[in-house]
């Protein structure tokens, strides 16, 4: 348990887990009600086990390349030894089965088929002959679907009406999660070309693959400008993503690893967005109908 808690990047957990609360949640609040008991357990899901299918199995798929990875080992991602990967693995099943079994029981079909996708997408971007990860543009969309499937399953499973001003708001937080995927591939571009592995950073280059995730994010703002009042106010989180992007505007393939200090920086930002996200949730419900 010791070696399997950093194995699923606890730092990372809120990033699955609040959307599918929030979706989940706010949708039950303005239909029939919310039943707490599927909250819970999708929750508790998206939180642990969600996260130790997805990094486990990429650990497990991606050893070789992050032995050569400097930044691999901490809050970043854990290093674990080979012997213990056939535990990670066998600890993915143990540990998601039984949830899913639940959420497939208490869903219906437009449920089970966005929650088969989530899962698809985990399996997909690391494991050995998929590997969606070594697909640019697949990567970054890959990766954005480990996050915002879980709000696209709590809106179908609450039975949520798909509105222009929701497309828009999850159009939004695709991108979001598209250019922080490439954003942070950028950091890795040495290691990776080591390791003989495509990402969308290796074959674009760090400087072009920088200025693709500036852009993914402002255009993720201008979607929040289409979304239900006080959604346009959300346009502005995207600025201290912007910020932290544009140092490396122009940043040469060989000193791509100095990325690392916007992504660090990108991962103090998204605690503070994501509380004043939760804001104009909060808000957005006051507001009522």
């Amino acid at each position: 348990m010791k070696a399997l808690f950093p194995v699923s990047r606890p730092l990372s957990w809120v990033n699955t887990a609040f959307p599918f609360a929030a979706a989940y949640i706010l949708t039950g609040l303005g239909s029939d009600g919310v039943n707490w008991i599927i909250a819970i357990v999708g929750i508790v899901y998206f939180l642990g086990p969600y996260n130790l299918a997805m990094y486990g199995i990429n650990d497990v798929f991606d050893y070789e390349s992050d032995l050569r990875n400097p930044r691999k080992g901490g809050v970043e991602g854990a290093m674990v030894d080979r012997s213990f990967h056939a535990t990670i693995l066998r600890a993915v099943v143990v540990t998601n089965v039984p949830f899913l079994v639940f959420l497939v029981l208490v869903g219906h079909p437009p449920s089970w088929a966005v929650l088969a996708v989530s899962i698809f997408a985990v399996i997909a971007y690391s494991l050995k002959g998929l590997r969606f990860k070594e697909r640019p543009f697949l990567d970054s969309m890959t990766s954005s679907t480990h996050f915002t499937s879980p709000a696209v399953y709590g809106l179908v499973l609450a039975g949520a009406t798909f509105t222009p001003q929701l497309w828009a708001l999850l159009g939004a937080f695709f991108l979001w999660g598209m250019a922080s995927h490439a954003f942070g591939a950028v950091q890795d571009v040495v290691a990776d070309r080591e390791g003989d592995i495509a990402s969308i950073a290796t074959v674009m280059g760090a400087a072009w693959t920088v200025r693709f995730a500036f852009a993914a994010y402002a255009l993720a703002g201008v979607l929040m400008l289409f979304t239900a009042w006080p959604g346009p106010l959300g346009a502005l989180l995207v600025v201290p993503y912007l910020v932290a992007v544009a140092p490396f505007w122009s940043v040469a393939d060989a000193e791509a690893e100095s990325a690392n200090r916007g992504w660090r920086r990108f991962l103090a930002i998204n605690f503070a967005c994501g509380f004043l996200t939760t804001m104009l949730l909060i808000w957005w419900v006051a507001l009522g109908p």
